[in-house]
């Protein structure tokens, strides 16, 4: 994944900008001096955690997934943690990382974290710009909150509203600890269900998705 992450984060050879300054030497004689600007090359950053480009456990098929940068829930046994913070993780351009998209070999996007709604905006961008190049792309956004609680959230948050526009299946729900299971597929706590929100923003009454193969 260093690499993958290495390609997002470095930008093209870019020119730089020479500043001359002067100044007196010992002996009283003035020296050029020059000072080098580097130019910001990050077009429109994202904080990430990671990505994985070829994941089968974070929904059906082969998936190219997002892990965001920051999570508020905090949840107790995350195997995420790492992921939690808002000031760790690394900056990656949006850009990079939809062109990235675009070359895989799959249409199947999985945005997890961290809290994915968090960067709502910058994860609906990059799935604009992919479908814009790759049509039918298909996302799962697997997020700590209740669909209840994004649909309210959406009413202000203009982030939230896009990212839950652009999302095929919604994950949503703490990790609960105990209610940790392994036969709940996609899930991690019993707790925690699927959602068909592709309904959205027309309507709001989402499909509970109660078996695996209703996932395509």
């Amino acid at each position: 994944m260093e690499a993958a992450v290495n390609s997002l984060i470095s930008g093209p050879a870019m020119p730089l900008r020479a500043i001359e300054t002067t100044a007196n030497t010992s002996n009283g004689t003035a020296a050029r001096n020059f000072d080098f600007e580097i130019p910001n090359v990050m077009a429109d950053p994202v904080k990430l955690a990671g990505i994985i480009e070829d994941s089968v456990v974070d929904g059906p098929g082969v998936r190219f997934v997002i892990f965001v940068q920051g999570c508020p829930h905090n949840c107790a046994g995350c195997h995420n943690q790492e992921a939690q913070d808002f000031s760790g993780g690394f900056n990656a351009d949006i850009y990079k990382i939809a062109d990235k998209i675009i070359k895989s070999r799959t249409k199947r996007l999985t945005f997890s974290g961290g809290e994915p709604f968090c960067k709502g905006g910058e994860l609906a961008k990059i799935a604009r710009l992919v479908d814009a190049e790759k049509r039918g792309i298909e996302i799962i956004t697997y997020t700590g909150y209740l669909y209840e609680e994004l649909l309210e959230k959406a009413r202000t948050d203009t982030g939230v509203k896009e990212l839950l526009t652009v999302t095929n299946y919604l994950v949503d729900g703490r990790f609960e600890q105990d209610k940790k299971t392994l036969d709940w597929f996609y899930r991690g706590s019993s707790n925690q269900r699927i959602y068909d929100v592709t309904c959205y923003p027309n309507s709001t009454r989402a499909r509970l998705i109660e078996r695996r193969e209703d996932l395509r």
